[in-house]
């Protein structure tokens, strides 16, 4: 198995860096991305307007010197709008496929609630096959594909709620959250004449991104870490407060997840508080809560710490 090498950790510390100049004070989030783009997969960040949502995308795109689009959905919005269309050339009498936005590297689907079901539904596919179907014709996505989508959480009039099967197909859901005083204060000196996001270069080419995606899976899961992650993903479809617990999807996802982040933590294998680390944001918009449960002030949140704690966690006695 190859181990990573100084080089590569180089090229992750620098998008890190970029990501950290355009949005201040925000670490964890931002290894939470860089996390799931590694892993292949996809994020949904549930925040209120403002916090910094599509500066953070977009500083990614720029950073990986990659393509990158952007989808303001509505009500409106058709899947062909998505994925593009075939329109007939008469001089050439054949049908010419118009690739739509979704055709890039990092997909940016603005408030994504507010499309219709059949809309959303469009992006499905592409999810998870990496690829789009129109007209009957199949059309491979660029690698790496990451879609990153938002929504307003306090914002219910023209939204539709995304369905369990749409929601357990995002790698990650997290929230940005507003800055702290200090934070906010050192945000007004930096843009007070220009905003970082202008300034910024690529750090990275996208072959680079596939080469260390690639190396993620190589990333070594011990077995003893591997039965504690089961151990926990089968607990939460035990639990008596939990109404639906985490899919067999959910544990591929937080190997996957867990290895890409034991990757930026300079290691070839995984550790337990990777995943105590990961689960939250992996589990936590997968698992829905009785209604006794919630009426009793219960949180995914809380009930996944007692699902931790009754999990004996794997120690390494060394010689």
């Amino acid at each position: 198995m190859e181990t990573v090498t100084h080089g590569e950790l180089a090229v992750l510390k620098r998008i890190q860096s970029n990501l950290e100049a355009c949005i201040l004070g925000k670490t964890d989030e931002i290894l939470l991305l860089l996390t799931a783009m590694l892993a292949g997969g996809h994020v949904l960040l549930e925040d209120v307007p403002g916090t910094g949502k599509t500066v953070l995308i977009k500083a990614l795109a720029k950073s990986i010197h990659g393509q990158f689009r952007r989808i303001q959905c509505n009500p409106d919005l058709l899947p062909t709008d998505i994925t593009g269309v075939s329109i007939y050339h008469p001089k050439e009498e054949v049908f010419l496929f118009r690739p739509g936005p979704i055709m890039t590297h990092i997909l940016l689907a603005d408030e994504i609630n507010r499309a219709t079901t059949k809309t959303q539904s469009a992006l499905l596919e592409a999810m998870e096959e990496r690829h789009i179907t129109v007209d009957g014709e199949t059309h491979e996505l660029p690698k790496p594909f990451l879609l990153l989508a938002t929504q307003n959480p306090i914002d219910f009039e023209g939204t539709y709620i995304l369905p369990e099967a749409q929601l357990d197909r995002f790698m990650m859901k997290f929230s940005m959250g507003y800055p702290d005083a200090e934070t906010e204060t050192r945000m007004i000196v930096s843009q007070s004449v220009s905003h970082p996001l202008d300034s910024l270069e690529p750090v990275a080419e996208v072959e680079q991104i596939l080469a260390i995606q690639a190396l993620v899976k190589q990333v070594h899961l011990d077995e003893a870490v591997a039965n504690y992650l089961v151990s926990v993903i089968r607990l939460t479809r035990e639990n008596p407060s939990i109404y639906l617990g985490a899919s067999p999807r959910a544990t591929l996802a937080l190997v996957q997840a867990a290895k890409a982040y034991a990757l930026l933590q300079g290691r070839d294998y995984v550790i337990p508080d990777d995943i105590k680390f990961l689960a939250p944001f992996v589990l936590g918009h997968r698992i829905i809560l009785q209604a006794e449960a919630r009426m009793e002030g219960a949180t995914v949140g809380s009930v996944l710490q007692s699902v931790f704690q009754q999990v004996k966690v794997p120690v390494r006695l060394e010689r």
